[in-house]
This record gives C-alpha cells, structure tokens and sequence, in this order.
C-alpha cells in the first residue's frame, strides 16, 4: 500500500456485449497471462450458460444478484498494539467489496473438481448460479469473513 497517500481509481470501460463495467471486471480478473480474448469467450460462455439456466432475459440481473449474494458486509484487519496483533472488524467499502466478491468468484470456479465441468465457463456458471440461490463456495467464504468478523467484536474498540 503506497504511502504517498491514496491511490487513483482506474477507469474501466464496459464489456461490448452486455455494456456492463461488472462483466468487464470479472473478464479482468479471470484472465490469466495477458489472453483477454481467451478469458472473454470463456466469460461470455458462462453467461450464456447462466442464461439458459436460469431462464430470465436479462442475463447481468442475474450476474449482479450473485455478486450481491457474495459480497461482505465487515472484515478482519489486523491491527497492532503494543506487542499483540488484534484482528478487528472494521465496515467494508464499496470498492472493495465488489473486488471481493468478483475475486471469491473466480478463485471459486477454479478450484471446482474437472469430473463434472470441463471448462472454465461452465465451472463459473455453476458458481454464479449456486451464488445466485445463496449457496456454494464463494457465499460460503462471505459467511466465513463475516463470522470470523463477529467473533472478534470486542475488539471493535480498537478500530482507528
């Protein structure tokens, strides 16, 4: 984290095919060395996955929902006093919790077994669509923060 002050947003412009900033950014995090196209057409396959599945026309609803579903509420940070660590909740902001869950997503998808899904969209759109109905991987991370959050209230004191 710099410490010249705080840092500057970055722009990202919207997907070409649903003109949306949230596709846009999970298409950014799911790519891997550089290959865009490649993480596009395995996105834009799980959307039309999602689609399929969950029969309503507009497919980034659906999408934004999940993220929804996903993002957390407060988080741990660890602050230090004295000699000890203290791990104390603190709100989330906006931001972050978008990056947050859109980064659960993804690491999500791609830890599911290849037995029943063989490529990477389809193993996104199961976990969009389990996030959707509150469930799977990736909400489970959320409730996980948060309860890991509730434990250590009584150290909300302490928070700066």
């Amino acid at each position: 984290m710099s410490r010249k002050g705080q840092s500057k947003l970055k722009n990202i412009l919207q997907d070409s095919q649903y003109q949306s900033v949230t596709v846009a950014k999970i298409v950014n995090y799911a790519m891997k060395d550089g290959k865009k196209a490649v993480a596009q057409k395995q996105v834009y396959q799980c959307l039309d996955i999602v689609k399929k599945e969950s029969r309503q026309d507009d497919v980034v609803t659906v999408l934004e929902q999940a993220i929804d579903n996903i993002k957390p509420k407060v988080e741990v940070r660890p602050r230090r006093i004295g000699g000890a660590v203290y791990q104390v909740p603190t709100p989330v902001r906006n931001n972050r919790q978008l990056s947050l869950a859109i980064r659960w997503l993804v690491n999500s998808a791609r830890l599911k077994d290849n037995k029943q899904h063989h490529s990477f969209g389809q193993k996104l759109a199961s976990e969009v669509l389990s996030a959707f109905k509150s469930e799977g991987a990736a909400v489970a991370k959320r409730q996980e923060v948060e309860k890991m959050a509730e434990a250590n209230k009584a150290f909300s004191h302490l928070r700066w």
